[in-house]
């Protein structure tokens, strides 16, 4: 068997029990909301959703929030809320860390909830404020997202997944309250290329996954859709090979060598992973609409 084969043997799972809890949670808390704000990774639209929101939440008015944003391709982000939209989903591309779209979140959630304000005006209720239900997977950007709305730092950030382990309300201004909910994942991830792009952008933790699998597999992602900017980081790169190849290609460039002349493949790959997460290679989109169609 081949390094190429045994890297591409291991099953991702991961579904701590507390994310057990946050889901019969958030069921509980339904009443109490008038929508859901779902945060995403704008890198991976498909794999950053719980393919289970939808049940989970029901009938409640729903709005994207494709976060992370100035880490994607702009052009593949745009083809997603064009996607969302032709579905009648509304959807914003954010940014947490910039600011960038953030300040469209209001008038998205009055949007929504048209029907809702229009009913109040007409029963004369005032000084109602809508309430919003803020979900995602782990290391989206719920926390942050909040905080930038809210205009100071008021939830417990970090940049780690499952930090946020309560849910909190705040109270961004009188026509508004967000409701804070710890990432949640679903019971077992059978779909591996979904669970391999979670694993990339850093929503599953790293100390229980192998990081040569991570980084074959992000390599064979990147060396066909994005090989130019694996040039521009890396030089020249010959990409008739497997991706396990690359990889050493990559490791001898950077001159991440082993005694005795072998490449020290484990440190190229826990590089490459870093690189790829703080955008050093690039603006990247892991998930395109077209994969989907």
């Amino acid at each position: 068997m081949s390094n190429e084969e045994k890297l591409t043997k291991v099953v991702i799972n991961w579904f701590p029990g507390h994310m057990a809890k946050t889901r019969r949670k958030i069921k509980e808390l339904l009443p109490l909301i008038d929508a859901v704000a779902e945060v995403t990774d704008a890198r991976i639209p498909n794999a950053g959703r719980n393919p289970e929101i939808n049940e989970i939440i029901g009938s409640k008015p729903h709005i994207i929030l494709l976060n992370k944003c100035d880490m994607a391709d702009k052009a593949v982000t745009e083809r997603w809320i064009k996607h969302y939209k032709s579905q009648g989903i509304y959807a914003i591309a954010t940014d947490c860390k910039s600011g960038k779209g953030i300040s469209a979140f209001k008038d998205t959630v009055k949007a929504v909830l048209a029907d809702k304000l229009k009913s109040y005006a007409e029963k004369g209720i005032t000084g109602k404020p809508l309430r919003v239900m803020v979900v995602g997977i782990p290391n989206v950007g719920k926390s942050s997202f909040i905080n930038r709305i809210a205009g100071k730092t008021r939830a417990k950030v970090e940049n780690r997944p499952g930090v946020t382990r309560g849910n909190q309300w705040f109270t961004i201004d009188r026509q508004l309250e967000l409701l804070d909910t710890p990432g949640v994942l679903w019971p077992k991830l059978e779909d591996q290329a979904a669970a391999e792009r979670l694993a990339f952008t850093g929503a599953i933790k790293d100390r229980i996954l192998d990081t040569e699998l991570l980084a074959v597999r992000l390599l064979t992602l990147l060396s066909a859709s994005y090989p130019q900017l694996l040039k521009n980081r890396y030089g020249e790169l010959d990409f008739d090979c497997d991706a396990y190849t690359l990889l050493c290609q990559i490791g001898k460039k950077r001159g991440m060598m082993l005694r005795g002349g072998d490449i020290d493949t484990e440190r190229a790959a826990n590089m490459l992973l870093e690189e790829y997460r703080s955008c050093k290679i690039g603006l990247i989109s892991l998930e395109s609409v077209e994969d989907y169609a």
